[in-house]
């Protein structure tokens, strides 16, 4: 039996949230879902989010979740969390701050934390009009584990946010191996690239590479972000548009651009914006 806390235990047997928000014509207001699994994979996760739009922010958070108690009491964890913030706080969300929430999970339930992580993540974009490569529809080519549906970015993208090292905890953060085991070949193969060191010349070329997935949600907004300079765990930016001017800069500069960045890069950088010399 797994060893569960006892905020697991009171949110599967008393959830939070559960249920269905629908789609509304209330004025200044939009219902968004972000859905992730497969109930014949065995856990999915849809996620409601009821959002004002003037202000950005998640009024309103509920979960339809099929899958074990990690799955359930994670979901109900994730929409007590979101409820009150702005986009970009909810974007800032970690599976191991769902884990923090929940005073921790059983290594192999790790899969559902990251669940809620990709939902939130999903519904989000999805209102902003952006598709993630992670979150994005791949190409059969591109399935790394066709038992539960999990690609390359996906996997390589948990390995960095989690420092994972062994193929054992990929398949518990993403269930890749857990079925045939037919991709754990592939498994060690990405492990490898993704935890091997980096020159300074790649870890210019990954920031820029994540500067750009994040560029099409700024601009959304009217603003935008360009590279400016590295220098050892220091970036600098140049935030523009919107992004340059707007009361938020700050929490664009901090839990947008340098949390993803710490996620996806190094877990030291340090993000700063500074004004082009002209």
């Amino acid at each position: 039996m797994w060893n569960y806390s006892d905020k697991v235990l009171d949110l599967f047997y008393n959830p939070r949230n559960q249920g269905v928000i629908e789609d509304t014509q209330e004025p200044g207001f939009a219902v968004v879902r972000g859905e992730v699994g497969s109930i014949a994979c065995g856990d999915a996760l849809r996620l409601h989010l009821k959002i004002d739009v003037a202000q950005d922010r998640i009024v309103d958070a509920r979960f339809q979740t099929f899958g074990c108690t990690s799955a359930i009491a994670s979901s109900s964890a994730l929409t007590e969390m979101v409820k009150g913030l702005t986009l970009d706080e909810a974007l800032a969300i970690t599976n191991q701050d769902i884990v923090a929430y929940l005073g921790g999970l059983p290594q192999q339930k790790m899969h559902c934390s990251v669940m809620g992580q990709e939902a939130l993540e999903k519904a989000i974009y999805q209102y902003r009009g952006i598709t993630p490569p992670h979150l994005g529809e791949h190409a059969e080519g591109e399935w790394v584990c066709t038992c539960f549906g999990v690609t390359r970015e996906q996997i390589r993208r948990v390995i960095q946010q989690n420092r994972l090292t062994t193929a054992e905890a990929v398949t518990h953060y993403t269930k890749a191996g857990g079925g045939c085991g037919s991709c754990l070949r592939l498994v060690d193969e990405i492990l490898a690239e993704a935890t091997a060191p980096m020159t300074n010349v790649q870890k210019i070329q990954k920031i820029q590479s994540v500067l750009a997935d994040l560029r099409p949600y700024l601009q959304a907004d009217g603003g935008d972000v360009e590279l400016f300079d590295v220098h050892g765990d220091r970036v600098s930016v140049v935030l523009k548009g919107a992004c340059g001017s707007c009361a938020s800069r700050v929490t664009t500069l901090k839990e947008v651009i340098e949390q993803r960045l710490r996620q996806e890069v190094w877990p030291a950088l340090v993000v700063e914006a500074v004004r082009p010399v002209s």
